[in-house]
């Protein structure tokens, strides 16, 4: 069917409609007029690829990458559009989330972060999904069928000059290749239940660690822990531990969080969702002893990174729990500050519920899902908060994805 698509919407679709019924659009842009192939039906709306570009938006470029477009690599969402077209899109999907969701009017503006100005090469982390004959690639959108690469353009050089794709991983369910600021590779294999793999030459040094489920890891080949620099401070990250995957990423959310966050000496602040500590050191340098900086994550390896990374600031301390439940087990009543860095699915209503009661001053929440950050501001909202700042960052370069850093405040009671 034929259709002109007419806005873009969250996830890196655009929105069509084909005799009165929504069509979700990959590989188009607003205002094209396109010919689609559908590839699910539901009762309400459908999904759909376009595959011929009739009218062509002037937004529209050559795909940098042979494996971009439909039926094929998933993981890039928009590198049909110019950079500043991204950006675009990805301000209005923010705005749009937030009128949606939160009934805030707020006009958008996403950021370029330092480090990819063609926005390729970035990627420091990148997980490969094998076949069962050993090939490695990406997986095709929504699909678990796996498009077999070369080599990736949005990898990072040092990632690609590992040579993963072009080796065999039989037995591997996946494969993470990584590399870090502090100039460590690491490739994390994921044996296929009990089969057993082989673990073939690589093109450049690495350490070779084995998953094992849960977040734990074994060296077979190195060392398990990835230095990570962000200005004068080194943090230990263990194996496939959670860190930003953009190079310019850690130094610029940090900059963005204390900005909004404004700790003084003295001041009991929370790090909720804390990860291996990047913006709990940052607040314990700023409250200083006479302060105190309370960091909550549920990874017990992670946990473990926090504490080694903080082990400078004895005033910083890291728990190991849910959030609903840890600030409930160790009493925490009170903070003036909190900043929440959540998974993509938000914090939820009874996180909100229960950070709200904290009766905090400034809460800062980074976020990697404008839907439910939107959705939770909206949540905080029935507790008198209200947004006062927001930015937003391109911190994933031709896909749909975005980072907010949002600043809730209430008077002070």
């Amino acid at each position: 069917m034929e259709i002109t698509v007419e806005r873009v919407a969250n996830g890196g679709w655009c929105v069509g409609r084909h005799e009165g019924r929504v069509v979700f659009v990959r590989h188009a842009l607003p205002g094209e007029r396109v010919r689609v192939k559908v590839t699910e039906e539901t009762a309400k709306f459908l999904r759909a690829d376009a595959v011929e570009i009739l009218q062509p938006s002037p937004d529209r470029v050559a795909p940098p990458c042979p494996y971009a477009g439909p039926g094929a690599c998933g993981g890039c969402d928009w590198q049909h559009a110019s950079l500043e077209a991204q950006r675009r899109l990805k301000a209005q999907v923010v705005a749009e989330q937030l009128s949606r969701l939160a009934g805030i009017d707020r006009e958008v503006t996403v950021e370029e972060v330092p480090g990819a100005p063609d926005g390729l090469g970035w990627r420091t982390r990148v997980q490969f999904a094998a076949r069962r004959n050993g090939v490695i690639g990406l997986r095709r959108h929504r699909s678990h069928e796996v498009e077999p690469i070369d080599a990736c353009l949005i990898a990072h050089p040092e990632v690609e000059a590992v040579g993963a794709e072009s080796q065999n991983w039989r037995g591997a369910a996946s494969v993470e290749v990584i590399a870090s600021s502090g100039g460590d590779r690491a490739v994390v294999v994921a044996p296929e239940g009990r089969r057993e793999v082989v673990m073939p030459a690589l093109d450049a040094p690495a350490a070779v660690l084995v998953a094992h489920g849960r977040g734990r890891t074994e060296a077979v080949r190195g060392s398990e822990v990835l230095r990570e620099r962000v200005g004068e401070r080194t943090f230990e990250v263990t194996g496939s531990g959670f860190w930003q995957v953009h190079p310019g990423a850690p130094a610029t959310l940090v900059e963005a969080v204390m900005d909004f966050a404004r700790p003084r000496p003295g001041e009991w602040a929370l790090d909720l969702y804390c990860g291996v500590g990047l913006f709990a050191a940052e607040l314990a340098q700023a409250v200083g002893p006479e302060g105190g900086v309370l960091g909550v994550e549920s990874e017990a390896a992670t946990v473990e990174d926090a504490r080694r990374n903080l082990r400078d600031l004895p005033w910083a301390e890291v728990e190991r729990g849910r959030v609903e439940n840890a600030l409930d087990r160790h009493g925490i009543e009170r903070a003036d500050l909190v900043v929440v860095d959540p998974p993509r699915s938000g914090l939820g209503r009874e996180v909100v519920d229960r950070v709200a009661r904290l009766e905090a001053t400034r809460i800062v929440y980074v976020s990697c899902d404008p839907a439910t950050l939107a959705r939770d501001i909206a949540w905080f909202a029935g507790h008198g908060y209200e947004l006062s700042e927001l930015r937003a960052f391109d911190a994933f370069p031709m896909t749909a994805h975005v980072e907010c850093v949002a600043l809730l405040t209430r008077p002070s009671r």
